[in-house]
């Protein structure tokens, strides 16, 4: 069955709500961990992690880091729109080039409340320390969002400093609470670097410096990669079938040494920390996989499309691909391939490159969900019910697993 086909209320289950995590585990990486291989689950928790991957296993994380994209303007009558920031208007190059604007910026955002914006109306919202004024002017309504100008008094502030100082972390809305001083830091992965994600790539938030030295210990490589999570992984799919959802698209960026330690990985387990790398180290192949096939991504637009992997189209060896991607960027003298994917990872489609994925328990009917499901097969069903019966935490601030395909 093409994944068009899939209907999404076959891919639910019952969450209690008791069972959604509002807060962290005081340590990071004593959340517990679920071990699943052909048909087995075991259970341990993060700190032990590395006994369950083999030596000289390459495990990939996103070190994308969250931005405080949540902004309360307040109207002189007194009422509050609510401003999240989705993602920089498709003008600019890529998000840090975004995030590094000064004085004004383009961002495509949702707002709360844009009913009681009126035409015309400027909003604005004062900060003491350092002193400056933000002001918003909606510019275009899309489908489901807005184009708004971003302007800030002190031009010499980067609009990556601006939401550091009056934007608010934008915790997932399944919580079901706002955010806290705590979640500053809680709510992002120790090694997270690159700035524009308005979701943390939760996966990763389990691990520690002490986590990470283990890896290190055993043999386990590491590499990382950048996706820039988008309020898109929290929508549900409301479609009845997959053909009548539409897959939100996100930006990538991977280094030339990372796709190296890629096509270098042959015949050793790729294990990714998170849906969102993987998502990534996929996409990279299906990149490949086009410039092997004659054609050419659209690097400034969307690189790999929802349903491409599922198109009729000769399939090239991975490391062969990965390589394809390696003298694409040599040949244009590039060390980042930075782009935006679509990729729709769900049953019926083939993994290229990932042998093994850690991540938490998502959503029922979500896309997340499909993913675990192409992964593990009919499974996750016996997963996710193990995980329920045996008292773990779900979704962002909870527990995770470790799935081998």
């Amino acid at each position: 069955m093409h994944p068009s086909e899939l209907r999404i209320e076959d891919y639910t289950y019952a969450l209690p709500d008791e069972r959604v995590a509002r807060y962290p585990l005081a340590e990071r990486d004593s959340s517990k961990l679920l071990i699943y291989r052909n048909g087995q689950i075991a259970d341990d928790t993060y700190k032990n992690i590395s006994d369950h991957i083999p030596a000289g296993a390459l495990m990939v994380f996103n070190q994308a880091k969250v931005v405080h994209a949540r902004i309360l303007f307040r109207k002189e009558t007194g009422g509050v729109i609510e401003v999240f920031c989705l993602a920089p208007h498709e003008q600019y190059a890529d998000v840090p080039t975004a995030m590094q604007q000064k004085g004004s910026v383009l961002w495509d955002c949702l707002v709360g409340g844009a009913s009681k914006w009126k035409a015309g109306m400027k909003l604005q919202l004062s900060h003491e320390d350092p002193s400056f004024t933000l002001y918003a002017t909606m510019e275009e309504r899309r489908h489901g969002s807005y184009i708004l100008r971003l302007s800030w008094s002190d031009e010499q502030l980067t609009f990556a400093e601006v939401l550091h100082h009056v934007g608010k972390v934008p915790l997932p809305p399944y919580l079901g609470r706002t955010a806290e001083v705590a979640d500053d830091s809680t709510y992002q992965t120790v090694y997270a670097k690159d700035e524009g994600s308005v979701a943390a790539p939760t996966a990763g938030l389990h691990f520690t410096d002490e986590v990470l030295g283990s890896l290190e210990k055993k043999g386990i490589k590491k590499a990382f990669v950048t996706l820039h999570v988008g309020a898109g992984t929290f929508v549900p799919v409301k479609a009845d079938k997959m053909d009548g959802h539409e897959m939100h698209a996100e930006w990538i960026e991977v280094t030339r040494e990372t796709v190296a330690q890629l096509a270098g990985a042959a015949g050793r387990p790729v294990v990714s920390v998170g849906t969102t790398s993987l998502r990534t180290i996929e996409s990279l192949y299906w990149i490949g996989n086009k410039l092997l096939n004659g054609g050419m991504p659209d690097f400034g637009g969307i690189a790999v499309h929802q349903w491409e992997p599922y198109e009729d189209a000769k399939r090239h060896d991975a490391t062969e691909a990965l390589n394809k991607v390696l003298s694409y960027m040599d040949a244009q003298g590039i060390q980042r391939l930075i782009t935006r994917t679509r990729i729709l990872i769900a049953p019926g489609y083939t993994f290229r490159i990932i042998s093994g994925l850690v991540t938490n328990f998502h959503q029922p009917q979500s896309t997340l969900l499909l993913l675990v499901a192409a992964l593990v097969g009919d499974d996750w069903r016996k997963a996710y019910q193990y995980a329920l019966e045996n008292n773990y935490r779900f979704l962002s601030y909870g527990d995770g697993s470790l799935l081998w395909r």
